[in-house]
Order: C-alpha cells, then structure tokens, then sequence
C-alpha cells in the first residue's frame, strides 16, 4: 500500500494524507493550505490530488485546514463519502460555506484592483454553490463505532480532545492477499488534557503506523491558571489607557475558550464593566453548535450547564451580525474586547480591527493560537515592525501578547505522554502538521524515549507500506519536491529594471518640470514600499 503526504508535510496546514491499498484510493482529512503565496498556491495543484479518483475521505474534524479544500474536490469531480463525526457534520455546513465567501470575496478583492489596472481577472477557488454540492456526501458517525468504508478497510473514530467533535482514526487495513490487517492510527489534532470544554483525548490500541501531529513539538503550553492571568492583564493594560483589546481568534473551538474564560475572570472579579464584541458570523453560529452538544464537551463544561450557568455567555457580550455592526465597533470610543475571526489575520473582519487599532499604543492585540508561516499574525508576532493590510502599511505600536495556554494542541510533553500509552518498538511514528524545527526536537525525543523509527516527510512525498514477516517495515522512494526561490533570476530581473528605469530618466529629464516631478513622485513612493519590504523580511 502506498500514502502520499498532500500537506501538513513541515507545515501546519492543508492536511491530506492520500492512501492507496486494495484498488482504492482514499484520504485522510483534505484541509487548505493557508500562509504565503508559496504554501497557497498548492491549492491549485489539482493534479496532485487528482479529485475524480478519490473513493472517500476520512476527516478528523472540521478545521478548514484540515476540510477547507473539500468543495473544490467537489467541484472537480469528487463523488464518493465524507465520513465524520456527527457535530462535525453540522460543523461543516457552516464552516465550509464561510470559507467559500472568504474565497469568492477574496477574489472580487482582488478583481476590482485588477480592473482599475486594466490586469485579468481571476476565479475564486470555490464558490458558495460549491460548498453547499459538498454537503451531500458528509456522513456522521459516532464516536467508537467501527465502520467499514470499504472491503478490508475498517475505521473507528476516537475523541482527540481537541475540538467539537474532533477524533483521531484508528484503522486496520487487511491487504489482498495478506493473511494480517495493518494497523494505523491518524492523530489528526490532537487536544490536551484538562482542557478548556473538550474531554481528555482517548488512547489508541497498539499500532504498527502512527502519524501523530508536532503543531508544538518543542515546547510546552502554560497551565490554566497563568493563561487566565496574562489575559486579565491584557486586558487591564488597555483599559489604562481606554484602548481596545483586539482577540483574532479561530471562529471554532478558540473563540469559546475565550468566552468560557471571560466568564470565569467575570465570576473572580477581573473582568472590568466593558464591553465584548463577538465580531464573527461564523464564530457566533458555532457557538449554538457548542450549545446543540453539551454531551461532546468535558463533565465540568456539562455540570455547568445542568446548573442553568451558560458558560459561553457575559452580561455585556454583544454580536456583531452585519457589515455596519462590525463597523460601528470602531466607532465606539474606549475600552471594549474585541473578539474577531480569522485566528491568524490573513482573513476576515479582524483585519479591519487591526487597521484601525494595531498603530495605536496602549491597544492590545492577543494572539491565542498558532500563527502559522507567512501569516500576518506569524508576522507581527516575530516582531515586524509594520504589516501591510487590506494594502496598507500599518505601523505595529500596539502591545503584542501571545498566551499558548489556550491551545486546543497538545504541548511537547503531552504529546509524548500520550505517545507513550500505547507506542511499541516495532511502531513506525510519522512526525506530520508542524514546522521541521518542532519536528526535529519532537523527534529525538520520542526516538530517545521509545526506541522506534521516527520519519518526517515532505511535501508530495510518497512511502510504501508493508509487512513483512508479522512486523511493519518501510520504504522511502525519492518522490518528494524540492521547492526553493530561484534569487538570482529575481534579482537580475530586478536589476534589468532598474538599469531600463535610468535610460527612461534620461528621457524624462528633458521633459517639463512639472512631468519630471510626478515621475519623481512615483520613484519616491516605490522606493517607500522596498524599504517597508526590506524592513519585514
């Protein structure tokens, strides 16, 4: 049998694990791949994927960069199942339709500048009719019951504590003309302990292949207690100075975590009388999903509940449905949280707040989850010291706070605990969705504790799976893609327009002053916009 890695290869996003075995072919979650042009231009890479012969899919829950690329399978040519857990379903009618308008509303964006250009206009990834094709082949399936997608391929979703409905897959695979099932575990992402509303993540059965995230392979979040700490002083560090508290934070799973711990600052009297906008159409729909599925949430959250105490709720919370709610939040003058999707600011109405807040000292802006490589939110949370957005440069004067304590991902520690349960020598460990730094630690680690056989693919990669003599052996065909930028064709490209630009000013010298001056203005705005680029590389 064969896997190829379609994403979530050193990277945290577009996760797509495509399996061949049996005369099928398969995949195991199907996310899009979010950061920089480069990373997102493999949306596009339809041949990799090859959608038409796709059997079914396995998703392990409803994270757009594990789901976000279904409908284009969809739109071409995907017939087959979309397994899932049963909230995940309902998840993802709103999910996947959400992400369909960020793509069609991305590409007016980018039309409407084109047009004033005169440049071709581009389509969007997806649309919403999209979308709403792929909701047609989703299939709920409960938590632990056994299911056989196709002959010889069993499946059974576990809770990964990670968000509504999240799993990890457990799989056995009997091979044609093999006489032993091999046995496979998919993280997917994988929760924490003690976390904020979701239970403990289930431990696997003992497996022969396990391909386990590494989002955080080299560090370790902070316990609940600090976290709830450094966004009371936040928060009160604003209020100082009658300044916004600016929340990107992921419309599923991040944003009621937030909630949930404004209520509980509320109830320690730490929450200062101001109010908080809940600016996410998408975030505030998935709110009543949380509601419609008290039984997938932690006993503490359902305790709660039972009491009448609805803990994602605040006395002074108020939803921002429209484009003109979201607009008046900033006309309001003073202190107010501000709570916005998207979680890394490459999209979404969070970006206006960070136009209008993020040059403003005294504001705060809190990061509350992973800010993955080429995002806006990696960007400003290295320390730039200006980001360009919605095509405007805005200085960073802001006070940037990152609190890892409300990941929904499991820290170094708690990945190798749980590791740990149920790992054997004999277990081949795929180190996938995290960047190589994290994995490389991640990876010494398990290897130092558990004595087994650690890889890391790439990219496009492809491995052959086998089992030889009643143990799981591996091998790696030279299938992956070098990517890199080719520099020196950039610059010398660079470099030819500069030397074309001193032969036209040769020219335009001659010309009258008032010409010469808007070509100078012109030079005097381009060389504006390299040093801003210099300065954020």
């Amino acid at each position: 049998m064969k896997i190829q890695f379609l994403g979530a290869a050193q990277t945290v996003t577009g996760s797509c694990h495509m399996l061949e075995v049996n005369g099928k072919r398969f995949a195991v979650d199907c996310g899009m791949h979010q950061g920089g042009s480069g990373i997102e231009s493999r949306n596009e890479n339809l041949s990799a994927y090859r959608p038409e012969e796709i059997d079914f899919f396995l998703i392990t829950h409803a994270h757009i960069d594990h789901t976000g690329l279904l409908p284009l399978m969809v739109k071409h040519g995907f017939k087959g199942e979309i397994y899932c857990t049963v909230p995940t379903v309902d998840l993802l009618e709103i999910m996947l339709q959400d992400s369909a308008h960020i793509q069609e509303m991305e590409a007016s964006f980018k039309n409407t500048k084109s047009s004033r250009k005169g440049g071709e206009l581009v389509e969007p990834l997806y649309t919403q009719e999209d979308a709403l094709a792929a909701l047609k082949y989703l299939r709920g399936i409960e938590y632990d019951r056994e299911f056989e997608p196709a002959p010889g391929i069993k499946v059974r979703f576990r809770d990964a504590g990670h968000i509504l409905g999240s799993s990890f897959l457990e799989m056995q695979i009997l091979e044609q003309g093999k006489d032993k099932p091999v046995r496979f575990v998919f993280s997917g992402d994988l929760g924490r302990p003690n976390s904020l509303l979701m239970s403990d993540p289930d431990i696997p059965a003992e497996t022969d292949y396990l391909f386990v995230e590494s989002t955080y392979g080299n560090r370790n979040h902070k316990d609940e207690g600090s976290t709830l700490d450094e966004l009371a002083q936040a928060i009160a560090y604003s209020c100082k100075y009658r300044e916004k508290i600016i929340i990107p934070a992921f419309a599923l799973e991040r944003t009621q975590a937030i909630l949930y711990s404004l209520n509980q600052l509320r109830k320690q009297g730490r929450l200062p009388d101001i109010p908080v906008f809940l600016d996410s159409p998408l975030a505030i729909r998935t709110t009543e999903i949380f509601r419609k599925y008290p039984e997938y949430q932690d006993e503490e959250t359902q305790a709660l509940i039972a009491a009448g105490d609805d803990p994602l709720d605040l006395p002074n919370l108020r939803y921002a449905l429209s484009t003109a709610e979201s607009q008046s939040i900033n006309d309001f003058s003073g202190s107010a949280i501000v709570i916005s999707a998207s979680g890394m600011a490459n999209a979404g109405r969070v970006r206006h707040h960070l136009k209008h807040n993020l040059w403003r000292a005294g504001a705060s802006i809190v990061f509350v989850g992973y800010q993955a490589m080429g995002t806006p939110g990696r960007k400003i949370v290295d320390g730039a010291k200006s980001i360009r957005i919605l095509g405007e440069d805005i200085a960073v004067n802001a006070k940037i706070w990152t609190i890892g304590g409300f990941s929904s991902h499991a820290g170094q520690s708690e990945i190798i605990d749980w590791v740990g349960k149920f790992v054997k020598p004999h277990t081949k460990v795929f180190l996938i969705h995290g960047e190589e730094d994290a994995q490389q630690d991640l990876a010494a680690l398990i290897k130092q504790k558990f004595e087994v056989e650690i890889f890391i693919p790439e990219y496009l990669e492809e491995e052959i799976l086998e089992v030889t003599g009643g143990l799981a052996v591996e091998s790696r065909p030279a299938a992956a893609v070098a990517q890199r930028v080719d520099w020196d064709f950039l610059l010398a490209d660079t470099e030819s327009k500069v030397a074309m630009l001193r032969k036209k000013i040769e020219e335009v010298s001659g010309r009258p002053w008032l010409e010469q001056a808007d070509a100078r203005d012109r030079i005097v705005e381009l060389n504006g916009e390299l040093l801003t680029l210099l300065s954020q590389l």
